[in-house]
């Protein structure tokens, strides 16, 4: 899972986000520890400390005394959110640019994306 050229520490928030965005760590849910965090990527409890702390400034997880860290409650439409917008920040903004250089509308990009976002047996019968 680790990543060469990314921090550490953004690579364990990411993996968190990834789990609250598909569902195998709900809203609510108690969050992993630092520690076992730590031991699981095989890092320095301060980096993967480090991670969650990213995500408590975010509102993503909150901290219980003595308890411990929780997904905080909307987490994963906040998440969504973000990477939606992300996405179209990404890959829309440049489709629509390149779209507009070749003379296709967004009308024109919309039946491209229909076509092609049907399977090819679908597309056959």
């Amino acid at each position: 899972m680790i990543e060469e050229g990314k921090p550490l520490f953004v690579q364990i928030a990411e993996q968190i986000e990834d789990s609250i965005v598909d569902g195998s760590l709900a809203e609510l849910a108690q969050a992993p520890s630092t520690n076992e965090l730590a031991a699981f990527y095989r890092i320095n409890p301060a980096t993967a400390a480090k991670g969650v702390a990213m995500l408590v400034d975010k509102s993503v997880l909150s901290k219980r005394r003595g308890i411990g860290m929780f997904v905080a409650d909307g987490a994963r439409d906040l998440l969504l959110r973000e990477r939606r917008e992300a996405f179209a920040e990404r890959y829309v903004a440049p489709l629509l640019a390149e779209a507009r250089k070749i003379g296709l509308d967004p009308e024109d990009l919309a039946v491209l994306i229909r076509e092609h976002g049907t399977a090819p047996t679908e597309r056959t019968s």
